[in-house]
């Protein structure tokens, strides 16, 4: 069969796209890979603030349009200061489907400083990623304290 043939040709170029449309789809990578670094990386500060107690950092992370609409007064800034967290353990994520958001189930064991008590709260963070300010961003409130009573 001679190289040059019509069908080897053909056969070539058709490769020779498929490693162009690999190329071009790789290209939007670093992008991913930056948004998904910055999501590790938000989600593991989250989780430490969560873990050392440091609820008024925690409203940082919320979207503005969110805390608008559902704001965090003081008392539960300090019903939430009344407790330290003994685990901090994720046990659903969700994430949707066009890659902007993540909802993950959460499961705290946290005892009462005054009381010694233990309890364990289960709240969903929903986050969503921010186009505007290049970060994620919490679209739920802090973790409810009072559930369970």
């Amino acid at each position: 069969m001679n190289p040059t043939t019509p069908s080897s040709i053909e056969a070539g170029l058709a490769r020779l796209a498929l490693v162009l449309l690999a190329a071009l789809l790789l290209a939007g990578c670093p992008a991913t890979q930056q948004k998904n670094q910055k999501q590790t990386e938000t989600f593991d500060r989250f989780e430490a603030l969560v873990r050392w107690n440091q609820p008024d950092a925690l409203v940082d992370f919320m979207h503005p349009d969110y805390l608008a609409e559902n704001p965090i007064t003081q008392l539960d800034v300090d019903r939430l200061k009344q407790f330290q967290v003994s685990q901090y353990r994720v046990r659903q994520i969700v994430a949707l489907e066009d890659g902007s958001g993540v909802d993950r189930l959460v499961e705290l064991r946290m005892y009462h400083v005054h009381t010694a008590r233990e309890r364990t709260i289960q709240y969903v963070e929903s986050w969503r990623w921010d186009e505007e300010r290049e970060r994620w961003m919490l679209h739920s409130g802090l973790p409810d304290v009072t559930q369970g009573r």
